[in-house]
């Protein structure tokens, strides 16, 4: 059918989104993909990754910072940061001058997770036992951690490349777990109470339904989790990967369930890698219910993935400008990212170099 010169074409008119997780919109160019681009392009270099660096801090049996060591660690090893930006020895005082100057204390905990001894290996390129293990360690450190009777938000992350301000290759992720819920998660848990009582149902049950059954933004399935390139999607190839059963958190899922997290997780990352054959860099995070001690049925487990890149494994995607200014903007449809990574290779490149 023809469409008319009036109608909207998600494919071609400028347009904005919206995110019903925040409540915001952004702003959406899908024409700009066909200018020229001119913008600073750099070599990438070789990874060389070798399995254990004698100068990594993480790397088991290696120094740490001041007298610290750590274990000749086999598995995955968690230890206190030692630059931690949350200390649980902060106190709760206010500093105020007059009405509008306020700063309050903040106390957590923050934790690095090694998800395996082996220095050149990340999530892509674990196996699925390996991967599992690391599910039920940060599945115990979000209980333990949101037992703390101070701590009401266990926010566990990863920053993948340097590009994405990671300081150390050994593939690791952290854990800050503090007194208040953070900005995003604290707006997307205002959004689906909202919903909730307006609507008797979940926002994210509801939202994963309905792209299962369109099919346009999905990138991967299996009986547990959906990986999805939100509709309102920011970063160039951002996905979102929600629980198709509703439960809050970690310590939510069965046993089978915590498999089919550890499979979906590990089969995005290689994806991510095989888009440009490069290890590619993202920041990732877990959104999970509060750890105040009450009920909140409203919650539902998901976990974002937020890369920078672009076009390629040198150009990258900035917020700067009309971004930093104005509103966040894409010219990368969301319908156009999930294509590119569904059709994707699940096994690793580094594993059929011969391959495409």
């Amino acid at each position: 059918m023809q469409r008319k010169k009036s109608e909207l074409d998600l494919s071609l008119h400028p347009h904005r989104r919206f995110n019903p997780l925040t409540g915001e919109w952004i702003l959406v160019s899908p024409h700009r993909t066909q200018r020229p681009w001119q913008g600073k392009v750099e070599d990438v270099p070789a990874e060389t990754k070798p399995e254990y660096d004698p100068a990594c801090y993480l790397c088991p049996g290696n120094a740490r910072a001041g007298d610290a060591r750590n274990p000749p660690y086999t598995s995955t090893f968690v230890f206190d940061n030692d630059f931690g930006s949350l200390l649980p020895s902060t106190p709760r005082g206010r500093y105020t001058r007059g009405s509008l100057i306020l700063a309050e204390g903040e106390a957590g905990v923050s934790r690095v997770v090694c998800f395996s001894p082996r220095h050149d290996r990340t999530l892509a390129e674990m196996d699925r036992e390996e991967t599992r293990n690391v599910v039920d360690v940060l599945a115990e450190e979000y209980r333990s951690l949101g037992s703390l009777p101070y701590i009401r938000h266990v926010q566990i992350f990863e920053n993948k490349g340097a590009m994405m301000g990671c300081s150390n290759p050994h593939p690791h992720c952290q854990i800050w777990a503090e007194r208040t819920v953070p900005v995003e998660p604290a707006k997307e848990a205002r959004r689906m109470l909202a919903y909730r009582r307006a609507r008797g149902r979940c926002l994210l049950c509801d939202y994963v339904s309905l792209e299962l059954k369109l099919a346009e933004r999905i990138v991967c399935v299996n009986e547990g989790f959906a990986v999805i390139v939100p509709f309102w999607a920011v970063w160039p190839f951002e996905t979102i990967v929600v629980s198709r059963r509703h439960y809050g958190s970690l310590t939510g899922m069965r046993e089978e369930e915590r498999d089919e997290f550890a499979d979906i997780i590990r089969r995005i990352a290689v994806r991510y890698d095989n888009l440009f054959r490069i290890s590619f860099p993202y920041s990732s995070g877990i959104h999970q219910s509060p750890t105040d001690g009450k009920k909140h049925p409203e919650s539902h487990f998901h976990m974002h993935f937020f890369p920078p890149l672009l076009r390629s494994a040198t150009v990258r995607k900035f917020m700067v400008g009309y971004e930093m200014l104005a509103n966040p903007q894409r010219d990368i449809t969301a319908e156009s990212a999930a294509a590119r990574l569904r059709d994707i290779s699940e096994v690793h490149y580094r594993r059929c170099p011969a391959s495409e």
